[in-house]
């Protein structure tokens, strides 16, 4: 019998990558205000995004997570919310017209602030202090006292989020994810980019498909449902004391949810089954995500799934896989056949970001566009031969015209980096490059498509052109 679970039943466990705050009694004195703070998303909502992934673990949808690596309190912007929610419309409206499914959309946004780091110390010239772990617990400036983690930060992280899903709210449901409009910017991306002509053919068939609606009289002003659009928050549940402070228990339900998201997620470095944040996310009805890195055991990977997922639902349970280019074909499989023989009901989602990290010889982090793209085509090449759907991607992407990624049809090189290298944390896509790698996906969606429509029609006797 699975032992009792309470939003405090995490403190009883081994904790990794949780911060040392040198005042107990500040950080306790902030986790009660939150107690009493409102809920920054509710019950339904996650249940709905539950129901939406369940269609995608049964390969009716398809999901798209993207959003920031760590969001800042300096980069707090409208217009940056904007940007970035703008092109994840941009991703799915490709998405969803090349595989014929639903696209279900959710946000690394409004409380993806901390960050796992690999040291818990940085030294720059002879001087050790802390390291940098998102704004929410410290400053990113090197300074002995800005490293200090500071529990009002949480404070600021929870006013910043709601503002940002306030946002989001009056963008989804007031006309700015009308699907003409989405198009047209897409349009005005093909047009501009090096490799427009390549994605001027999927552009063409959209702008058919959307001409032949509004002959037939389906519009935005006849279907209001064209005018918005569902859109979810997740982030990684790191720091516990923050998420306990943020878990209610639904009235309807008398279940309890984690209501500073939709969906949270356990991260590669604090997956252990018999600690703490295993242990805090099993008790939440939230869907859940899991990143899978390269040194999953199979077997290990059962047991999570078991203490994650006990009734075997399908939508709760999203794993995230991160391997790196080169090592997709080496640990996939095997993890796809251990599920498989257990019949566990997963999401099997690509991040093909956190395995594909470098260094330039100019000192930044970076991320070669290629390598993400390959990683991808890898992950859905394996799925294609193991019988199984390749549910989804996971980017670390933001709106602006960053250059914090390598390569792509921009052609970025090395020695750009440091033009507009803004992020707090690891390297994200730009617009340009989020999209452009959304087209190229598109464009294996579409052929992935094809082929199964050919076989269907082969197997009932009918020829196909």
């Amino acid at each position: 019998m699975a032992e009792s679970w309470t939003p405090d039943s995490w403190r009883a466990k081994p904790a990794k990558h949780l911060p040392d705050y040198p005042d107990a009694a500040a950080l306790a004195s902030v986790e009660s205000r939150l107690r009493s703070y409102p809920p920054l998303v509710f019950a339904g909502e996650a249940r709905k995004l539950k129901s939406d992934l369940a269609e995608v673990c049964e390969g009716r949808a398809f999901l798209l997570q993207g959003g920031d690596c760590a969001e800042s309190f300096a980069e707090f912007s409208a217009d940056n919310i904007r940007d970035t929610f703008r092109v994840l419309l941009q991703m799915a409206v490709a998405l969803t017209f090349a595989s014929a499914t639903p696209v279900v959309k959710v946000g690394r946004i409004a409380g993806q602030f901390a960050k796992p780091r690999s040291s818990p110390v940085e030294t720059i010239d002879g001087v050790t202090l802390p390291s940098y772990l998102g704004d929410n617990i410290n400053g990113i400036e090197f300074d002995a006292v800005q490293r200090v983690p500071d529990p009002e930060r949480l404070l600021r992280a929870y006013s910043q989020s709601a503002s940002t899903l306030n946002l989001i709210r009056a963008f989804a449901t007031g006309g700015y994810a009308d699907l003409d409009f989405v198009h047209r910017w897409n349009l005005g991306f093909v047009a501009n980019s090096p490799e427009g002509e390549r994605y001027e053919e999927l552009a063409n068939r959209i702008t058919e498909a959307l001409d032949f609606m509004r002959a037939c009289g389906i519009d935005s002003e006849t279907q209001p449902q064209l005018r918005t659009t569902e859109f979810y928050t997740s982030h990684e549940a790191l720091l516990l004391g923050f998420e306990q402070s943020m878990t209610r228990i639904d009235s309807t339900t008398g279940d309890w949810y984690d209501t500073s998201a939709h969906m949270l997620w356990i991260g590669d470095r604090t997956r252990q089954p018999d600690h703490a944040h295993v242990e805090f996310l099993r008790g939440v009805k939230n869907p859940i995500g899991l990143k899978c890195g390269p040194s999953l055991d199979p077997e290990e990977l059962i047991r999570l799934t078991d203490i994650l997922n006990p009734a075997n639902e399908p939508g709760r349970l999203t794993l995230i896989c991160r391997f790196g280019y080169d090592k997709v074909e080496d640990h996939l499989p095997q993890l796809i056949r251990a599920i498989k023989r257990e019949g566990k009901k997963v999401v099997w989602s690509s991040d093909p970001m956190h395995g594909n990290t470098i260094k330039a010889s100019s000192g930044y982090k970076t991320r070669p566009v290629d390598r993400v793209l390959k990683e991808v085509q890898s992950f859905m090449a394996v799925h294609r031969a193991e019988g199984t759907h390749a549910g989804g991607v996971h980017f670390e992407m933001t709106g602006q015209n960053v250059t914090e990624c390598i390569g792509g049809a921009q052609a970025i090189s090395e020695t750009e980096l440091g033009d507009r290298y803004h992020t707090h944390c690891d390297p994200r896509l730009n617009a340009s490059q989020a999209l452009e790698l959304a087209f190229l996906l598109a464009e294996g969606l579409k052929a992935e498509r094809m082929e199964v429509r050919k076989k269907e029609l082969a197997a009932a006797g009918v020829g196909f052109r």
